[in-house]
């Protein structure tokens, strides 16, 4: 082959996944819509099965449901048959996948399977095929073609079902309102999982603030500036935030007074400063940073009280970007 048909090879290959993937999109209906709900409702484990590369399919699709908050677990259809069918419940609900809806070590685990009383899904190529039939919900994932130019290896039917295993998850995802903390809880390893469960309270510094008074001078906040890395926090007795002084703020005084240590902070500070609250994902609190051109900002709590300060290097590096 020359290179430019090695090129034009490829590309048919991703048109033709794609087109596939365009003509899947509406068939999503009601079908896929009762799928979801059975899978919300059950109270027991999703269980994958399939044969060949369906298989791979299949546990692609456990894995990621598990990783989104729904329970899975792939189970071989042959292995189902001498022993494995002991992992599953009545409670549980299962997805089949097949492109023929005929896959000879498939039908067996189905009879089991409705013997069991566990609802099935099934993710197969033909409406009429024993599988289709006999599941309780049919998930269309039919092509006109595989992308083999001899028709024949699983290429764009498997993506198809992949598309649909992701549907069905993230859909599951929304439901169930799984949020980015409940993922990282589940991703505890990654710099993925850090960054979402980082908190402000786990880096921010408590001791030693450098808070001033709003009557205290400039002279005083340059001492904080310069011993508690360029910020000045100014709050009342209570403990409530008045305000801030950066060194910005004080480069800009500096240039329009030349006697400027006398001068109040009250007079010179932030009166509507940014803060973080000690329960925020430091994540947050890093792009409010970066996009105000800040170096670090005041933690307080909910009755606005100064409890701590947060820097932005801490926070990037203990992995919150």
């Amino acid at each position: 082959m020359t290179r430019d048909e090695i090129i034009g090879s490829g590309r048919r290959v991703v048109r033709l996944e794609r087109e596939a993937l365009a003509e899947t999109e509406p068939r999503i209906g009601e079908s896929f819509a009762r799928a979801v709900e059975l899978i919300a409702a059950s109270t027991g484990r999703v269980i994958v099965a399939g044969v060949g590369k369906s298989g791979l399919i299949g546990r692609k699709i456990a894995a990621t449901m598990t990783s989104t908050g729904t329970p899975a677990t792939f189970l071989h259809p042959t292995e189902s048959v001498h022993g494995d069918l002991g992992i599953v419940s009545s409670n549980d609900v299962a997805i089949l996948i097949s492109k023929s809806g005929e896959t000879e070590e498939l039908l067996p685990l189905l009879e089991q399977l409705k013997r069991l009383g566990v609802r099935t899904v099934a993710i197969a190529g033909e409406s009429t095929s024993t599988l289709a039939r006999h599941a309780d919900v049919w998930l269309d994932a039919s092509v006109r073609e595989e992308a083999c130019p001899h028709d024949l290896a699983p290429t764009t039917s498997t993506t198809v079902t992949l598309a649909l295993g992701d549907a069905l998850a993230v859909t599951l995802l929304e439901v169930k309102g799984f949020r980015r903390e409940d993922f990282a809880r589940l991703h505890p390893g990654g710099a993925l999982g850090k960054r979402l469960l980082l908190a402000v309270r786990d880096v921010m510094l408590t001791e030693d603030l450098p808070i001033l008074g709003p009557g205290a001078t400039m002279r005083e906040a340059v001492v904080q500036l310069a011993k508690r890395r360029g910020i000045a926090i100014v709050a009342d007795e209570s403990g409530a935030l008045k305000g801030v002084i950066t060194t910005g703020d004080l480069t800009r005084l500096m240039e329009k007074e030349g006697d400027f240590l006398g001068v109040r902070v009250d007079a010179v500070m932030s009166k509507s400063p940014k803060s973080a609250s000690p329960e925020e994902l430091g994540s947050a609190v890093v792009y409010r940073m970066e996009q105000s051109g800040i170096m670090a900002v005041p933690v307080t709590d909910a009755a606005a009280r100064v409890i701590g300060v947060v820097h932005l290097h801490d926070l990037m590096r203990a992995g919150a970007a």
